[in-house]
């Protein structure tokens, strides 16, 4: 299944989260396809930022707020009059979440709630896609990846907050849009997503970034974690198509999706840095035990047949493509290249290779 570019074309949007790594490569794509595009969200968390890199604002209505404050969420969703609501706000980070729990379950839990409230005042929504996590499962260290209907869980607050949303996704959706008004709402779990212009703490391709920019070795603490690995462009195509389907048939395609990469590309962190470090060039790591001792995954894998089968949708790029593309991208912004552009160009490229 093809995603229909004239579908997006003046539709729209309302985004949560926009100026956020993975919100600002979807407006950017959004924009691209012609979208009325309104974000809602905090200031970028980093510096430097995708969103102030690519100039992402222009050309869309850009709303700085938090989701925890329901008023102010609700009156922006009301004054964008959207059709279609992507909500990716988020606290995202597992050890982040160790330090402020609290905070994690607010952004995550209540913002979630927040957001299906403001959608229940807005008679303009027709689809709902709230982003989660594939850490929202329970976790039981296996071979085999998760289907969409096994259990909730999670061990960090992080995780675990992801599993609570999808079950507040599930009892708004049976309280409040199946009957009466009858809204497509879904709830997509991606792998680990990676791409050029993630500059977040704690993650494995951006803390590479900075050390190999500073001419400094990486330290990697768990080497042996499996992860799904897949480039952000193969999850929003993802997102991009099955809320086209919602919008024709939202009984249908409302519910929970996985979005991961092929099984082969579930790889442990070694493996991912071996192939960035020799794709960077001139760049070294050590493994270091983790003082902290902090709990994290040591094996996770998605079963994605249901998006596979019902929405054909598939992997673009192979892990080792995926990585030589975010190399690129990050060797470009260090010297000095137009960002826009590039980000645009490889855009472009990835969209050419969904109709090849």
């Amino acid at each position: 299944m093809v995603m229909d570019p004239s579908f997006w074309r003046g539709k729209r949007v309302f985004i949560t989260g926009h100026t956020g790594f993975k919100g600002s490569w979807l407006c950017l794509w959004l924009k691209q396809l012609g979208a009325e595009v309104t974000g809602y969200a905090l200031e970028p968390a980093t510096e430097p930022a995708l969103f102030s890199i690519a100039n992402v604002a222009r050309g869309m209505n850009s709303v700085i707020g938090d989701v925890c404050e329901r008023n102010n969420l609700i009156q922006a969703m009301i004054d964008a009059k959207p059709e279609v609501v992507i909500h990716m706000a988020a606290q995202a980070l597992v050890r982040y979440s160790y330090q402020y729990p609290v905070e994690t379950y607010e952004v995550n839990v209540m913002g979630t709630v927040n957001l299906l409230e403001a959608v229940r005042q807005c008679d303009s929504v027709k689809s709902v896609l709230i982003v989660t996590s594939d850490k929202c499962y329970e976790n039981q260290e296996r071979q085999a990846g998760y289907r969409e209907d096994e259990p909730m869980g999670g061990y960090d607050p992080y995780s675990n907050s992801k599993g609570c949303a999808e079950l507040v996704v599930s009892a708004y959706r049976q309280s409040f849009f199946e009957n009466g008004k009858h809204v497509g709402i879904a709830t997509a779990r991606a792998g680990n997503v990676i791409g050029g212009g993630d500059w977040s703490v704690d993650r494995l391709i951006p803390d590479m970034v900075r050390a190999f920019t500073a001419g400094e070795t990486v330290v990697i603490r768990n080497p042996g974690a499996v992860r799904p690995w897949q480039h952000v462009f193969e999850a929003l195509y993802g997102y991009l198509l099955l809320l086209e389907q919602m919008n024709g048939n939202p009984t249908a395609f409302s519910g929970a999706w996985n979005f991961g990469p092929e099984d082969t590309d579930a790889r442990d962190v070694a493996w991912i840095v071996g192939q960035f470090v020799n794709t960077w060039g001139g760049a070294d790591w050590r493994i270091e035990a983790d003082a902290e001792n902090l709990h994290e995954a040591h094996l996770l894998k998605l079963d994605c047949s249901k998006a596979r089968h019902e929405l054909a949708w598939q992997p673009v790029l192979k892990l080792e493509q995926a990585i030589e593309w975010i190399a690129d991208w990050y060797r470009c912004q260090r010297d000095g290249d137009d960002m826009a552009a590039l980000s645009l160009k490889q855009l472009s490229v990835y969209q050419s290779r969904l109709v090849s």
